[in-house]
């Protein structure tokens, strides 16, 4: 089973079914984040998670084996025009040098890892309007002179 018709049976099953990522990740033990993005095809998942998604959402044999499977990372280069995804995109293009400068300034020349990572979604209520927090957390890696 190819990974894009593993993401579509995997989204008409969890629409069909009423559920919601959030129960989904918790029926797995995991993050809502992490299932939401293994899901889509960008991480994949070993036996034990593999084995009780397809369970939950009466997914073919053949999905276990695609789910397990290591993805290709590619994602379109434009710029996005989902508003959401953009306004992220526009996060990073008005403060990504500022975020190298104070990362790079308190633990010198490396980068955050995007593999021994974790990412939240939280909502926090507000008078003023409700705020979207997203808490990223990355292991930092310098670099290293040879």
């Amino acid at each position: 089973m190819k990974k894009i018709d593993l993401v579509e049976a995997i989204i008409l099953a969890k629409k069909s079914k009423g559920l919601s990522w959030e129960s989904i990740a918790a029926e797995l033990g995991a993050s809502t984040v992490w299932v939401t993005s293994a899901c889509l095809g960008m991480n994949s998942m070993s036996k034990e998670p593999a084995q009780k998604l397809c369970a939950l959402l009466n997914l073919p044999d053949a999905a276990m084996a695609s789910l397990m499977e290591y993805p290709t990372k590619t994602w379109d280069q434009s710029i996005p025009q989902d508003p959401l995804i953009y306004r992220l995109y526009e996060v990073v293009g008005v403060y990504g040098e500022t975020l190298k400068e104070v990362i790079q300034e308190k633990f010198g020349d490396g980068i955050m890892s995007a593999i021994d990572f974790s990412l939240e979604v939280d909502k926090e209520e507000n008078p003023k309007g409700d705020r979207v927090v997203v808490t990223m957390n990355g292991k930092f890696l310098p670099y290293k002179a040879w």
